[in-house]
């Protein structure tokens, strides 16, 4: 009995995380409703007016991009802004032949007027933010504008961008991300489906009243004085701009985050590749709690709620591991409950995981609502759509997981990029990038075993109690098992 009661501590606590967090999603939905309606009253620098046009840098940090370099650089020298201010910082530490090509490419550049430099480092020392940071110390503009390597930001960019920055309280504007391959895969449009929420719901949920966001890494402009103010780029993290971005706003720089301003990217078009960003991201999250978490609670200028939402963001992958906890658990819950007829009532009352999966139904309509419009057709696309989302995103819990756990833990791990492709159509082939990691993680065999093991919880539903079964987590099951199913063979089988 003892063990049965451990589980079920456990179990319920992860429930009511899990909760809180579908109530702070919900909190931010009522907060991006209320913003729809708001004007815009930010002061606009006026770039026709040379006097009040200052210099930019525009930072390409990239390693190993053979595939895409080409793109990139014909994409960013077509970005509209007075030549005579703006300069292009190609911030290059690969290792393979895109270097020659990239040089190559910059010289041809360099002949026809553009300011562009090629940026060479003798180490990779803090990977990205260390890149970054060796390009600020010769940067000459004022503020300077980040694009990976697989973003390609419209002509008019910069300015659209730029002219927030005449209220000097503003330290970065960030743009949304779009996606030039959403529709190559079902693995691309479940990535495209998540980062969309994070870039309407959430951005502009926690932007409107004044709660902590983050720069994303790209797609955003930093002034470069408070980069300088908040300590600089660091890279103790795996993501560094989350670091910076949460140093910067505890030193009072506002942030600005533009919906409207849509900078079309690349979402990873083979498992791997995706893994490889998802433990990253998730890792760098835990990372960013366990160095900033303190910092927030402890500063006597925010406001309690701005506390809570920073902590709940800073604590966004560790969801992953309460969602893991709940699923695993969630079988011997199942055969606790029908063999304890006396917790029936305590059951009925755990089923926080049905109030939080409804509201993070709800939460996410109205951003599949705002980018593919409403109407019947649409909702009952977007009802496939989340299924699949929510099945597919439980099937990543393991791997999201082990990277939580060895960020809280600070084991401490490569910077691993992710690879592309050049690939927006299903002609395009990825079978031949040479970035490619053709090996499996262990981490695989693990979800194979998951996959089996809610088979089994499947099963169950059939076979407990003395009533013809329990069918109140089969749904639940079934999304379990297609959701692990579909991210072990495609991880075995190296899919897109």
């Amino acid at each position: 009995m003892v063990a049965e009661y451990i589980i079920i501590i456990i179990y319920s606590l992860a429930l009511v995380l899990i909760f809180m967090y579908a109530l702070a999603q919900l909190n931010l939905l009522i907060n991006y409703l209320q913003a729809q309606n708001k004007k815009d009253t930010c002061q606009k620098f006026d770039l026709t007016n040379p006097a009040e046009t200052p210099f930019i840098t525009i930072q390409l940090p990239v390693y190993n991009e053979l595939y895409v370099m080409e793109r990139l650089l014909n994409n960013i020298v077509n970005v509209e802004y007075p030549k005579d201010k703006l300069e292009i910082q190609v911030l290059d530490d690969s290792t393979d032949e895109s270097v020659n090509a990239t040089k190559t490419l910059i010289t041809e550049l360099q002949k026809s007027g553009i300011n562009i430099q090629h940026i060479r480092r003798t180490n990779r020392n803090g990977f990205k933010a260390g890149a970054l940071k060796e390009g600020l110390e010769k940067a000459k503009g004022e503020f300077i504008a980040i694009f990976d390597a697989d973003f390609l930001p419209k002509k008019d960019w910069l300015l659209k961008t730029v002219p927030y920055f005449k209220n000097q309280e503003i330290g970065v504007v960030q743009t949304r991300w779009g996606h030039i391959n959403r529709n190559y895969s079902t693995l691309t449009k479940i990535q495209a489906f998540a980062l969309d929420a994070h870039f309407t719901l959430e951005q502009v949920g926690r932007n409107s009243k004044g709660h902590f966001i983050n720069f994303n890494g790209t797609a955003g402009i930093w002034r470069k004085a408070c980069i300088y103010d908040a300590g600089n780029w660091e890279g103790d993290t795996l993501t560094e701009d989350l670091d910076l971005s949460y140093r910067a706003q505890l030193k009072k720089w506002k942030f600005k985050y533009l919906e409207d301003v849509e900078t079309p990217a690349e979402l990873p078009v083979i498992i791997s590749a995706a893994r490889s960003q998802q433990f990253r991201w998730n890792k760098g999250g835990a990372e960013n709690f366990q160095k900033m978490a303190k910092r927030v609670i402890f500063n006597k200028d925010l406001a309690v709620k701005s506390k809570v939402h920073g902590l709940l963001h800073l604590l966004n992958s560790t969801m992953f591991l309460n969602v893991l906890i709940v699923g695993v658990l969630s079988i011997p819950m199942l055969y606790i409950k029908n063999n304890n007829p006396m917790l029936k009532n305590y059951f009925y009352m755990m089923s926080f995981f049905v109030i939080s999966s409804i509201i993070f139904f709800i939460c996410y309509w109205f951003m599949y609502r705002k980018i593919y419009g409403g109407g019947l057709k649409n909702f009952f696309k977007y009802i496939s759509a989340f299924f699949t989302f929510f099945s597919i995103a439980m099937g990543f819990s393991l791997h999201n997981t082990i990277a939580v756990i060895e960020g809280h833990f600070g084991k401490k791990s490569e910077f691993v990029r992710t690879p592309k492709f050049n690939i927006k159509t299903l002609k395009d082939s990825w079978k031949n990038n040479k970035y490619i990691h053709k090996k499996p993680s262990i981490h695989v065999v693990l979800e194979g075993i998951l996959v089996l093991y809610f088979a089994f919880g499947m099963y169950s539903a059939f076979v407990v109690g003395n009533e013809g079964g329990d069918f109140g987590l089969f749904p639940f099951h079934l999304m379990l098992f297609s959701g692990f199913g579909y991210v072990f063979f495609k991880s075995v089988f190296s899919k897109a």
